[in-house]
């Protein structure tokens, strides 16, 4: 999955305005105007062969992009951390695990509520499974959350917040 297609589908699961998505990359350590995420927004469709149809203006959202959004977004949900004045450090981590880790952190979610998230996606997942997916690259139980799961877990979340 793409990740301007996450950025689109968490902004609008969490009902985040064009201004707040400003802020919130600012708080991560980019830069970007209003116009610019308007440009991040945009759906990149495919032609009948397959090949991408580029809106004029696109800007993709690269991994280190996309983990300082999600950085800034956990300071825009919870506030900085005392004595923090900088962005965290980028961990190069899967962007997949790390949306599942920075949600749960930004929305202040449990176990429990993540579970059901994906439930209400149609998704039964258990407890260990998420852990797995929760844990830090390199421990022997970290397993990588795929795009589905992802995917999944979004649409749990719009639901979740948008009903």
């Amino acid at each position: 999955m793409l990740n301007n297609d996450i950025t689109i589908r968490l902004r609008y699961a969490l009902d985040i305005k064009d201004i707040d998505m400003v802020e919130i990359f600012k708080l991560g350590g980019v830069n970007v105007t209003k116009d610019d995420v308007r440009m991040m927004l945009q759906r990149v469709d495919e032609d009948e062969f397959g090949e991408e149809i580029v809106p004029e203006g696109y800007i993709r959202v690269n991994n280190a992009m996309m983990e300082q959004f999600l950085n800034g977004m956990v300071t825009f949900k919870r506030g900085k951390r005392p004595g923090e004045n900088a962005a965290p450090p980028l961990t190069g981590e899967t962007v997949n695990n790390q949306l599942l880790k920075k949600v749960k952190i930004a929305l202040s979610l449990t176990s429990e509520d993540m579970l059901e998230i994906f439930e209400l996606a149609g998704v039964r997942v258990s407890k260990g499974e998420l852990g797995a997916i929760l844990r830090k690259e390199g421990h022997k139980n970290y397993r990588e959350c795929g795009d589905k799961f992802a995917r999944n877990f979004l649409k749990g979340l719009a639901l979740k917040f948008r009903e």
